[in-house]
């Protein structure tokens, strides 16, 4: 097929990811779509996958994806004519010790609340289900019979027909070797047989992902590892429908294939193949087999599977895997392109997500957002850090190592700490902080006691730091606490036309006076939250923008996509200029004054207000607001004056017993006090009005915004589910989010977020209760509720208002 000079959508890659995406533009959107494939269809990383294919996700948005794909593969045959190789086997993980069993069971639940069954079965159960299995060690399984596996080459070959069957046009053999760029988008692609005219690009390049959009100035921060499994002989007794297992304890996968056993593992000591770029040839290439290093997992299947002792190795399989330092796959629009969009690092499970990421992503390339919450994998959770090669590949490292290990809650990353900090960092050491990182940055999360281990001790039920985040989360209550959240992402936009811009992209009313704040999201099409934040109005034409750690490339790159080309206003990103200290507690005010001339008085310096004010002969930048529910201020100072304000606000708090605090207590006072948390309570599947935040949209003016029509059509029918507060009678329950909502012993929902409410002595959640015909305030309060926590039922409460209001910041006032 001759190359065209134009079309709508360049597909650049021929494996699942690229075959899906082209497959589902040309099928569901009807687009013009070129593929270019540099080698053949399946090249890569697709024709040497082992093909499992499970389904469960902690995203519920991500484990609907996966799903999706399941669905694809069992039709997909019927469509194109070309057999997938799907089979529906079920899988079985394996649990060998109670920490695992009690992750099994905690995963069951999510299944649950995720609207799938999956089963919790005993030894003798996993002995009849696969007989040549050894079952001695273990404590039991979980079964998921919807997981099967499939065959990547023809799964992909099925695909690319049923894209041309659909009028994409599929060109093997074609190199792209750059891209003309013109304010930043792309307007052509050149490969080694001429150029392409097209309005967008979707880069599905694999493991040369990165190097295709290096030529565009983005990155995709990916790594290849060498992955190994093995094809034994064909193995007596051997079932053909033998379920596929994981056996996470021992680090091994095995399913059944032509008579014989696909067996491969995750080992903790991964190899890392070249952080350079990957040879344009090693497109149907191996590595040489590497059965030192395969030793590891040879013994642990032998163990399990005792048969596997007497046959023979059909063949080893030995290739790069993209891999991404956190595990998650890549998706979405480039922050640094507004026309490149990426599907690559799918963490050696590209078969399993292949039909569902061309699903969504297809629909992300036509709208220019993403169809469902997909922020686990949207690749504007990176940052500047992750350009940094040598800490992708550590970080990376430590992802794949812990592909099977036990998820603990709240467990850190370790490798490539600490990378950035703030000017607190040595400071907090001394107060005997313990660290956690977010988007690169040191923070703490508590503080240890003097004569206790000032390190995270995991567990799957209380930790060791659970009373002492106690202890300061009633600090806060009581006295007052300074957090360090330098971290902060922090933006201004300027410009005659900042505000105009800003009533545009913000749901709330930000058309306030000079000195005022507002609380605001910023909603998509389909009127979903896609940003959380703060805008303080500094002058008429230059505002304060304020929004989490981990959102800071998300939300930067969302007000600047939705500024109007028309429009006098600049984004800038000035993060790195300002350390934050948050002061709140019912003593902050008394602790303010002492080192201010400033008057801080409730008359002078008003809730909802931005104030200069001078603390340590430096001009400082004070917010008041609070996420904690109690009288306080943000401090945002200049980045080298953070330490000597921090220092003046401690020997000024010292009659007042001032102490840092760190997260998890923040976490537990923002709880109570009914505050949302992005990405988890409020995502862009969400509307303000079934998040309870009906109260910050500006419907009652004539102003149009983003997504203002989907916002009204949610506010004029009844709500399908609605965001609640829920408290289990049982104290000592730990919750941790996605646990199943139970009304009247159905199910109506999950949980989004979990923790432990230490003023309300209390077990706390957050999660949307479900009613196609309704949820209103009767119907919450005619239910009887209960949560299942681990798969076991425990009585819960539903509440619409705040656990903890009875001194919350405006009566403090």
């Amino acid at each position: 097929m001759s190359l065209p000079t134009h079309a709508q959508i360049v597909v650049i890659g021929g494996g699942i990811i690229g075959c899906s995406t082209a497959y589902h533009l040309a099928r569901d959107h009807k687009a013009d779509v070129v593929l270019l494939e540099m080698g053949q269809l399946t090249s890569g990383s697709t024709w040497h996958a082992a093909g499992l294919v499970g389904q469960l996700r902690s995203s519920a948005s991500i484990t609907r994806v996966l799903k999706y794909s399941v669905d694809l593969y069992k039709r997909l045959d019927a469509e194109t004519g070309l057999a997938t190789g799907w089979k529906m086997t079920g899988c079985l993980r394996l649990a060998t010790n109670e920490d695992r069993w009690t992750e099994f069971r905690r995963l069951a639940t999510t299944a649950r609340s995720f609207g799938m069954d999956m089963h919790l079965l005993s030894p003798q159960d996993v002995k009849s289900m696969f007989p040549l299995m050894e079952v001695g060690d273990l404590i039991g399984a979980s079964w998921l019979p919807t997981d099967g596996q499939a065959s990547p080459s023809d799964i992909t070959q099925s695909l690319a027909r049923g894209a041309r069957m659909h009028g994409a046009k599929l060109i093997e053999n074609v190199r792209v070797t750059g891209f003309e760029m013109d304010d930043g988008r792309i307007v052509k692609v050149k490969t080694d047989k001429g150029d392409i005219a097209c309005e967008k690009v979707v880069n599905c390049a694999g493991q040369w992902a990165r190097q295709v959009g290096e030529m565009a100035g983005i990155n995709v921060p990916l790594q290849p590892v060498k992955h190994q499994y093995i094809i034994t002989d064909r193995i007596e007794g051997l079932s053909a429908d033998a379920p596929t297992i994981r056996d996470p304890d021992r680090r091994t996968y095995f399913k059944e294939e032509v008579g014989g056993l696909v067996m491969g593992g995750y080992e903790p000591n991964p190899q890392a193949w070249t952080t350079a770029d990957v040879p344009n040839d090693w497109q149907f290439r191996l590595f040489d087999d590497d059965f030192d290093h395969f030793e590891q997992h040879m013994i642990e299947a032998i163990d399990r599977i005792p048969a596997m002792a007497n046959v023979g190795v059909k063949q080893m399989i030995n290739g790069p895997e993209s891999f991404t330092p956190d595990g998650n796959f890549i998706l979405g629009i480039a922050p640094e392109c507004a026309n490149m969009f990426v599907g690559a690092g799918f963490n050696a499970f590209g078969i399993a997500s292949g039909g569902g990421a061309g699903w969504v992503l297809a629909q992300w390339v036509v709208d220019g957002e993403s169809p469902l919450d997909l922020w686990a994998v949207d690749i504007r959770r990176f940052s500047h850090l992750h350009r940094d090669r040598q800490w992708v590949l550590d970080r990376t490292l430590e992802a794949y190592g812990k592909h099977y290990t036990i998820g603990f809650p709240h467990e850190e990353y370790t490798s490539g700490r600490p990378a950035i900090v703030s000017p607190l960092y040595d400071r907090l050491k001394q107060h005997r902080a313990v660290f956690g990182s977010k988007l690169g940055w040191e923070r703490p999360n508590w503080f240890a006691p003097e004569g206790t281990s000032a390190e995270d001790i995991y567990s799957m039920g209380r930790q060791n730091w659970f009373k002492a985040v106690g202890d300061e989360h009633r600090h806060v209550r009581e006295k007052v606490g300074i957090f360090d959240q330098s971290s902060f992402a922090k933006y201004e936009l300027s410009g005659k036309d900042a505000g105009k811009a800003l009533d545009y992209i913000c749901a709330n009313d930000v058309s306030k006076p000079v000195g005022r704040l507002t609380y605001t999201q910023m909603l998509n099409t389909r009127g979903g939250i896609e940003c959380d934040l703060t805008v303080a109005r500094l002058t008429d034409d230059r505002f304060y923008i304020v929004t989490g750690t981990g959102f800071r490339t998300h939300d930067f790159a969302w007000i600047r996509d939705h500024i109007g080309s028309d429009l006098d206003a600049t984004l800038e990103d000035i993060t790195e200029c300002f350390g934050t200290l948050s002061l709140m507690g019912p003593d902050a005010r008394n602790v303010l004054a002492r080192v201010t001339t400033s008057d801080v008085g409730n008359a002078a310096f008003p809730f909802g207000h931005v104030r200069e004010i001078d603390i340590a002969g430096t001009t400082v930048r004070a917010l008041r607001l609070t996420y904690v529910g109690e009288l306080g201020w943000e401090l945002h100072v200049p980045i080298a004056a953070t330490g000597a304000v921090f220092d003046a606000l401690m020997q000024a708090g010292e009659p007042f017993a001032i102490r840092p605090v760190g997260y998890r207590a923040l976490e537990s006072l923002r709880l109570e006090k009914g505050y949302r948390a992005w990405g988890s309570d409020i995502t862009p599947n969400d509307s303000p009005f079934e998040a309870g935040l009906g109260w910050a949209v500006k419907l009652k003016s004539n102003t149009d915004f983003l997504g203002r029509q989907a916002a009204e059509a949610t506010r004029n029918a009844p709500l399908g589910k609605r965001l609640v507060g829920i408290t289990v009678i049982d104290r000592d329950v730990v919750l941790l989010g996605r646990e199943t909502i139970l009304r009247n012993g159905e199910p109506v929902g999950y949980l989004t977020s979990g923790g432990f409410g230490y003023t309300v002595d209390s077990p706390i959640g957050y999660g949307y209760i479900r009613n196609a015909e309704g949820v209103d305030d009767t119907f919450l309060a005619e239910g009887k509720y209960e949560l299942i926590v681990a798969n076991e039922p425990f009585a819960a409460k539903v509440h619409i208002e705040p656990l903890y209001d009875p001194r919350n910041e405006r009566i403090r006032a």
